[in-house]
């Protein structure tokens, strides 16, 4: 069947129906499919031009059918930005995510005891997350050299403080809580880096639409809600490969496994982690509609006011959580 004859869909609009949780996961685990990253320039260049030949509105003789279609376009998706088009830093990619976390993780949770380790550890994770945070930037409200700097500043030394002051403080506690160490270093700095990589939302607030895209609004209240659910939704993601990485090690430790060989000790954390994050990164992303409800007697009394008096029967509004 040629892609002339199936009905037209809008590709720009998940394939998923995102009002469901399963909707959401399945959606996000082609988002996060670390098999995207092993795309070539050609394999991407061609997924590029059936995307943009299809919203053209031409024919794409190179897929017979919507699911082709589809895998082009979440092939598109994970490789370059949805608003300018270009393509993204590898390591920033949404796809690099689990591979990237994988190593990240299993090297903090097994070298978490030297100051040095913390230290440098906790500087790549954020170095990352820099990286993450400007690849996947605003196309229409970009991220200022200060703003990025000063999140980067500012996350990497409240987990390196979080870390080394916990390191201490636990140091004569049961070896299981200085293994949960690193999980609260990096949800502390979750709390400080993407509030700070999206100031200009808290300061000027995000757009309210109606259920037909129309513009009612701008509102803070909103943008703080959606930050909050972004932070949460990310220490969520790290929560269950840095909670029973721990437990496993720590049962290993106990049993003298570790002590038979120890050399294995950074790969079973390294692998475990990643099969953890496979499963916890789309999951985690999914808890919460990146297009985020609102109530509209929730929102700040200007613009509830302001949209009770265009709209008296609209209840509820919606706004770009981001991710």
């Amino acid at each position: 069947m040629s892609l002339q004859v199936l009905p037209r869909v809008d590709i720009d609009q998940p394939k998923f129906d995102q009002s469901t949780y399963l909707g959401r996961v399945k959606h996000f685990f082609l988002v996060t499919n670390p098999l995207n990253l092993l795309a070539g320039s050609d394999e991407l260049e061609r997924a590029r031009q059936i995307v943009l030949k299809y919203r053209a509105g031409k024919d794409v003789p190179e897929c017979n059918t919507l699911e082709d279609l589809w895998k082009a376009k979440y092939l598109y998706d994970s490789a370059f930005h949805p608003e300018t088009g270009e393509k993204q830093i590898i390591i920033g990619r949404m796809s690099a995510q689990v591979p990237m976390n994988t190593l990240i993780t299993g090297c903090m949770m097994t070298f978490y005891k030297t100051t040095p380790a913390v230290v440098f550890w906790q500087w790549f994770n954020q170095t990352f997350n820099a990286t993450v945070n400007y690849t996947n930037r605003s196309g229409t409200t970009p991220i200022s050299k200060t703003q990025l700097v000063t999140s980067y500043l500012l996350a990497t030394s409240g987990a390196l403080g979080t870390a080394l002051g916990l390191n201490a403080a636990v140091k004569n506690m049961n070896p299981l809580i200085g293994r949960l160490v690193p999980l609260v270093a990096v949800a502390a700095a979750n709390c400080i880096n993407i509030p700070c990589m999206r100031m200009e939302e808290l300061r000027n607030g995000v757009v309210l639409l109606d259920e037909k895209n129309h513009e009612m609004g701008i509102s803070k209240t909103a943008a703080f809600a959606g930050i909050s659910a972004v932070v949460l939704s990310r220490i969520c993601m790290a929560m269950p490969g840095m909670t029973l990485t721990p437990l496993l090690m720590n049962k290993l430790e106990k049993n003298g496994f570790l002590k038979r060989f120890p050399r294995a000790n950074a790969p079973i954390q390294t692998l475990f982690c990643g099969f953890v994050l496979i499963f916890a990164t789309p999951l985690g992303c999914a808890f919460f509609s990146q297009r985020a409800a609102i109530k509209v007697s929730k929102l700040e009394s200007e613009v509830r006011d302001n949209i009770e008096k265009k709209r008296p029967e609209l209840d509820t509004v919606w706004y770009n959580k981001g991710l």
